[in-house]
């Protein structure tokens, strides 16, 4: 009978619930256990996995790696989903392997690409997948030359940190004046530019953001599963228009993904988006890990964590063709369980161990889908 296997994942995103449900779901009938840890007690992932801790604050990327080489030795860990740290962690991978932990994570020389969008844009436009115009801003001076050059080709200028993760940090130029109109409603994404540069000239340190022009819908995140042989086992794209989403197959989307997936090294999961600059799609985004909407596939028939588990493993589950194409859907928060509250919160040096047992259930940040 096939063993049990011990999976890790560390300061993951809310919505991983999903992901963990459908590792113990799988169509293998594999036992798998789920070790969690978080910097944050309340994080539903903590409730949601078999054992769960705390994670020490303030830990430099050397020394995570050395409290994430101890937990794997601990626990028993076989597959580790890295998120925070993910660039430290992967540099180490022998030293994971030889601890028995396999990293389902992509090659360094691609972590280190994709860190830092700006590098990012040049390296995939250097392989032929279309990028939107782009300029890298520090400065004062050098935001309002950028917004100005993009206004003249007839975009609207948007700005977002060359480094970071699930649009934080993303704001669109407006340069009409702050009136009444921008304290209606809901705060949107909206800054005046007269207030950005003011703030930029204020500042004591520079910025390192991209100026790039407001792309359009549909957005297209295409899910790919590679091999450390550089093959593509699976790419589905999931499709965003308002609130309806959808999937597709199509190769406008799929073909580019696949480009970056095998050129770059992408092994694992990775998450390739793309939206339109007029009439054509163009590259928006990559992410070197799992997507938070990757159970969502399940909707399609696939089960990307457990196939990607089992790639880390060297069970290769060989090339996945989604049986079908779920209809349209939207996605709603709903609740989840959260840990028993414990005080006082951890510090740095304690080794608390949160106990999973039943508790209240709470509204927590994951999301649902449901049927349009």
């Amino acid at each position: 009978m096939p063993s049990r296997v011990r999976v890790w994942l560390n300061r993951t995103y809310a919505e991983n619930v999903f992901f963990m449900d459908q590792l113990r779901r799988n169509p293998s009938d594999r036992a798998v256990e789920i070790h969690a840890t978080h910097g944050d007690p309340d994080s539903p992932v903590l409730a949601a996995a078999d054992t769960a801790e705390l994670e020490p604050e303030g830990l430099s990327p050397a020394a995570y790696v050395e409290y994430a080489l101890d937990q794997c030795a601990r626990r028993g860990i076989d597959v580790f989903v890295p998120r925070l740290h993910q660039a430290a962690i992967v540099a180490h991978r022998a030293e994971f392997a030889a601890a028995g932990t396999a990293l389902l994570a992509p090659t360094p020389e691609a972590v280190a690409v994709f860190e830092d969008k700006a590098v990012a844009y040049a390296a995939v436009r250097s392989v032929g997948v279309p990028v939107p115009p782009w300029r890298r801003v520090r400065t004062a001076d050098e935001l309002v030359a950028a917004v100005e050059e993009l206004e003249a080709d007839g975009h609207r200028a948007c700005f977002k940190p060359t480094a970071g993760a699930g649009g934080v940090g993303f704001r669109m130029i407006t340069r009409a004046p702050f009136s009444l109109t921008h304290l209606t409603g809901f705060p949107g994404p909206y800054v005046q530019l007269d207030l950005v540069v003011e703030a930029l000239r204020r500042a004591e340190e520079p910025v390192d953001w991209l100026v790039m022009p407001r792309l359009e819908q549909p957005e297209v995140s295409v899910d790919c599963l590679t091999g450390p042989d550089n093959r593509v086992r699976l790419a589905v794209g999931r499709t965003k228009n308002g609130r309806r989403r959808g999937f597709t197959l199509d190769e406008r989307w799929l073909a580019p993904a696949r480009l970056i997936a095998e050129g770059f090294g992408l092994h694992h999961l990775s998450n390739i988006q793309f939206r339109m600059l007029g009439d054509r799609p163009v590259l928006l985004d990559v992410n070197t890990r799992p997507a938070g909407g990757l159970h969502q596939l399940s909707l399609c028939g696939v089960n990307a964590p457990w196939a990607a588990v089992q790639l880390a493993l060297g069970e290769d589950p060989g090339v996945i063709e989604p049986p079908f194409l779920g209809q349209d859907y939207t996605v709603v928060s709903g609740p989840r369980p959260l840990a028993p509250a414990t005080l006082p919160r951890q510090r740095v040096e304690s080794d608390v161990l949160l106990p999973v047992v039943p508790a209240p259930v709470q509204a927590a940040s994951a999301g649902e889908v449901l049927p349009l």
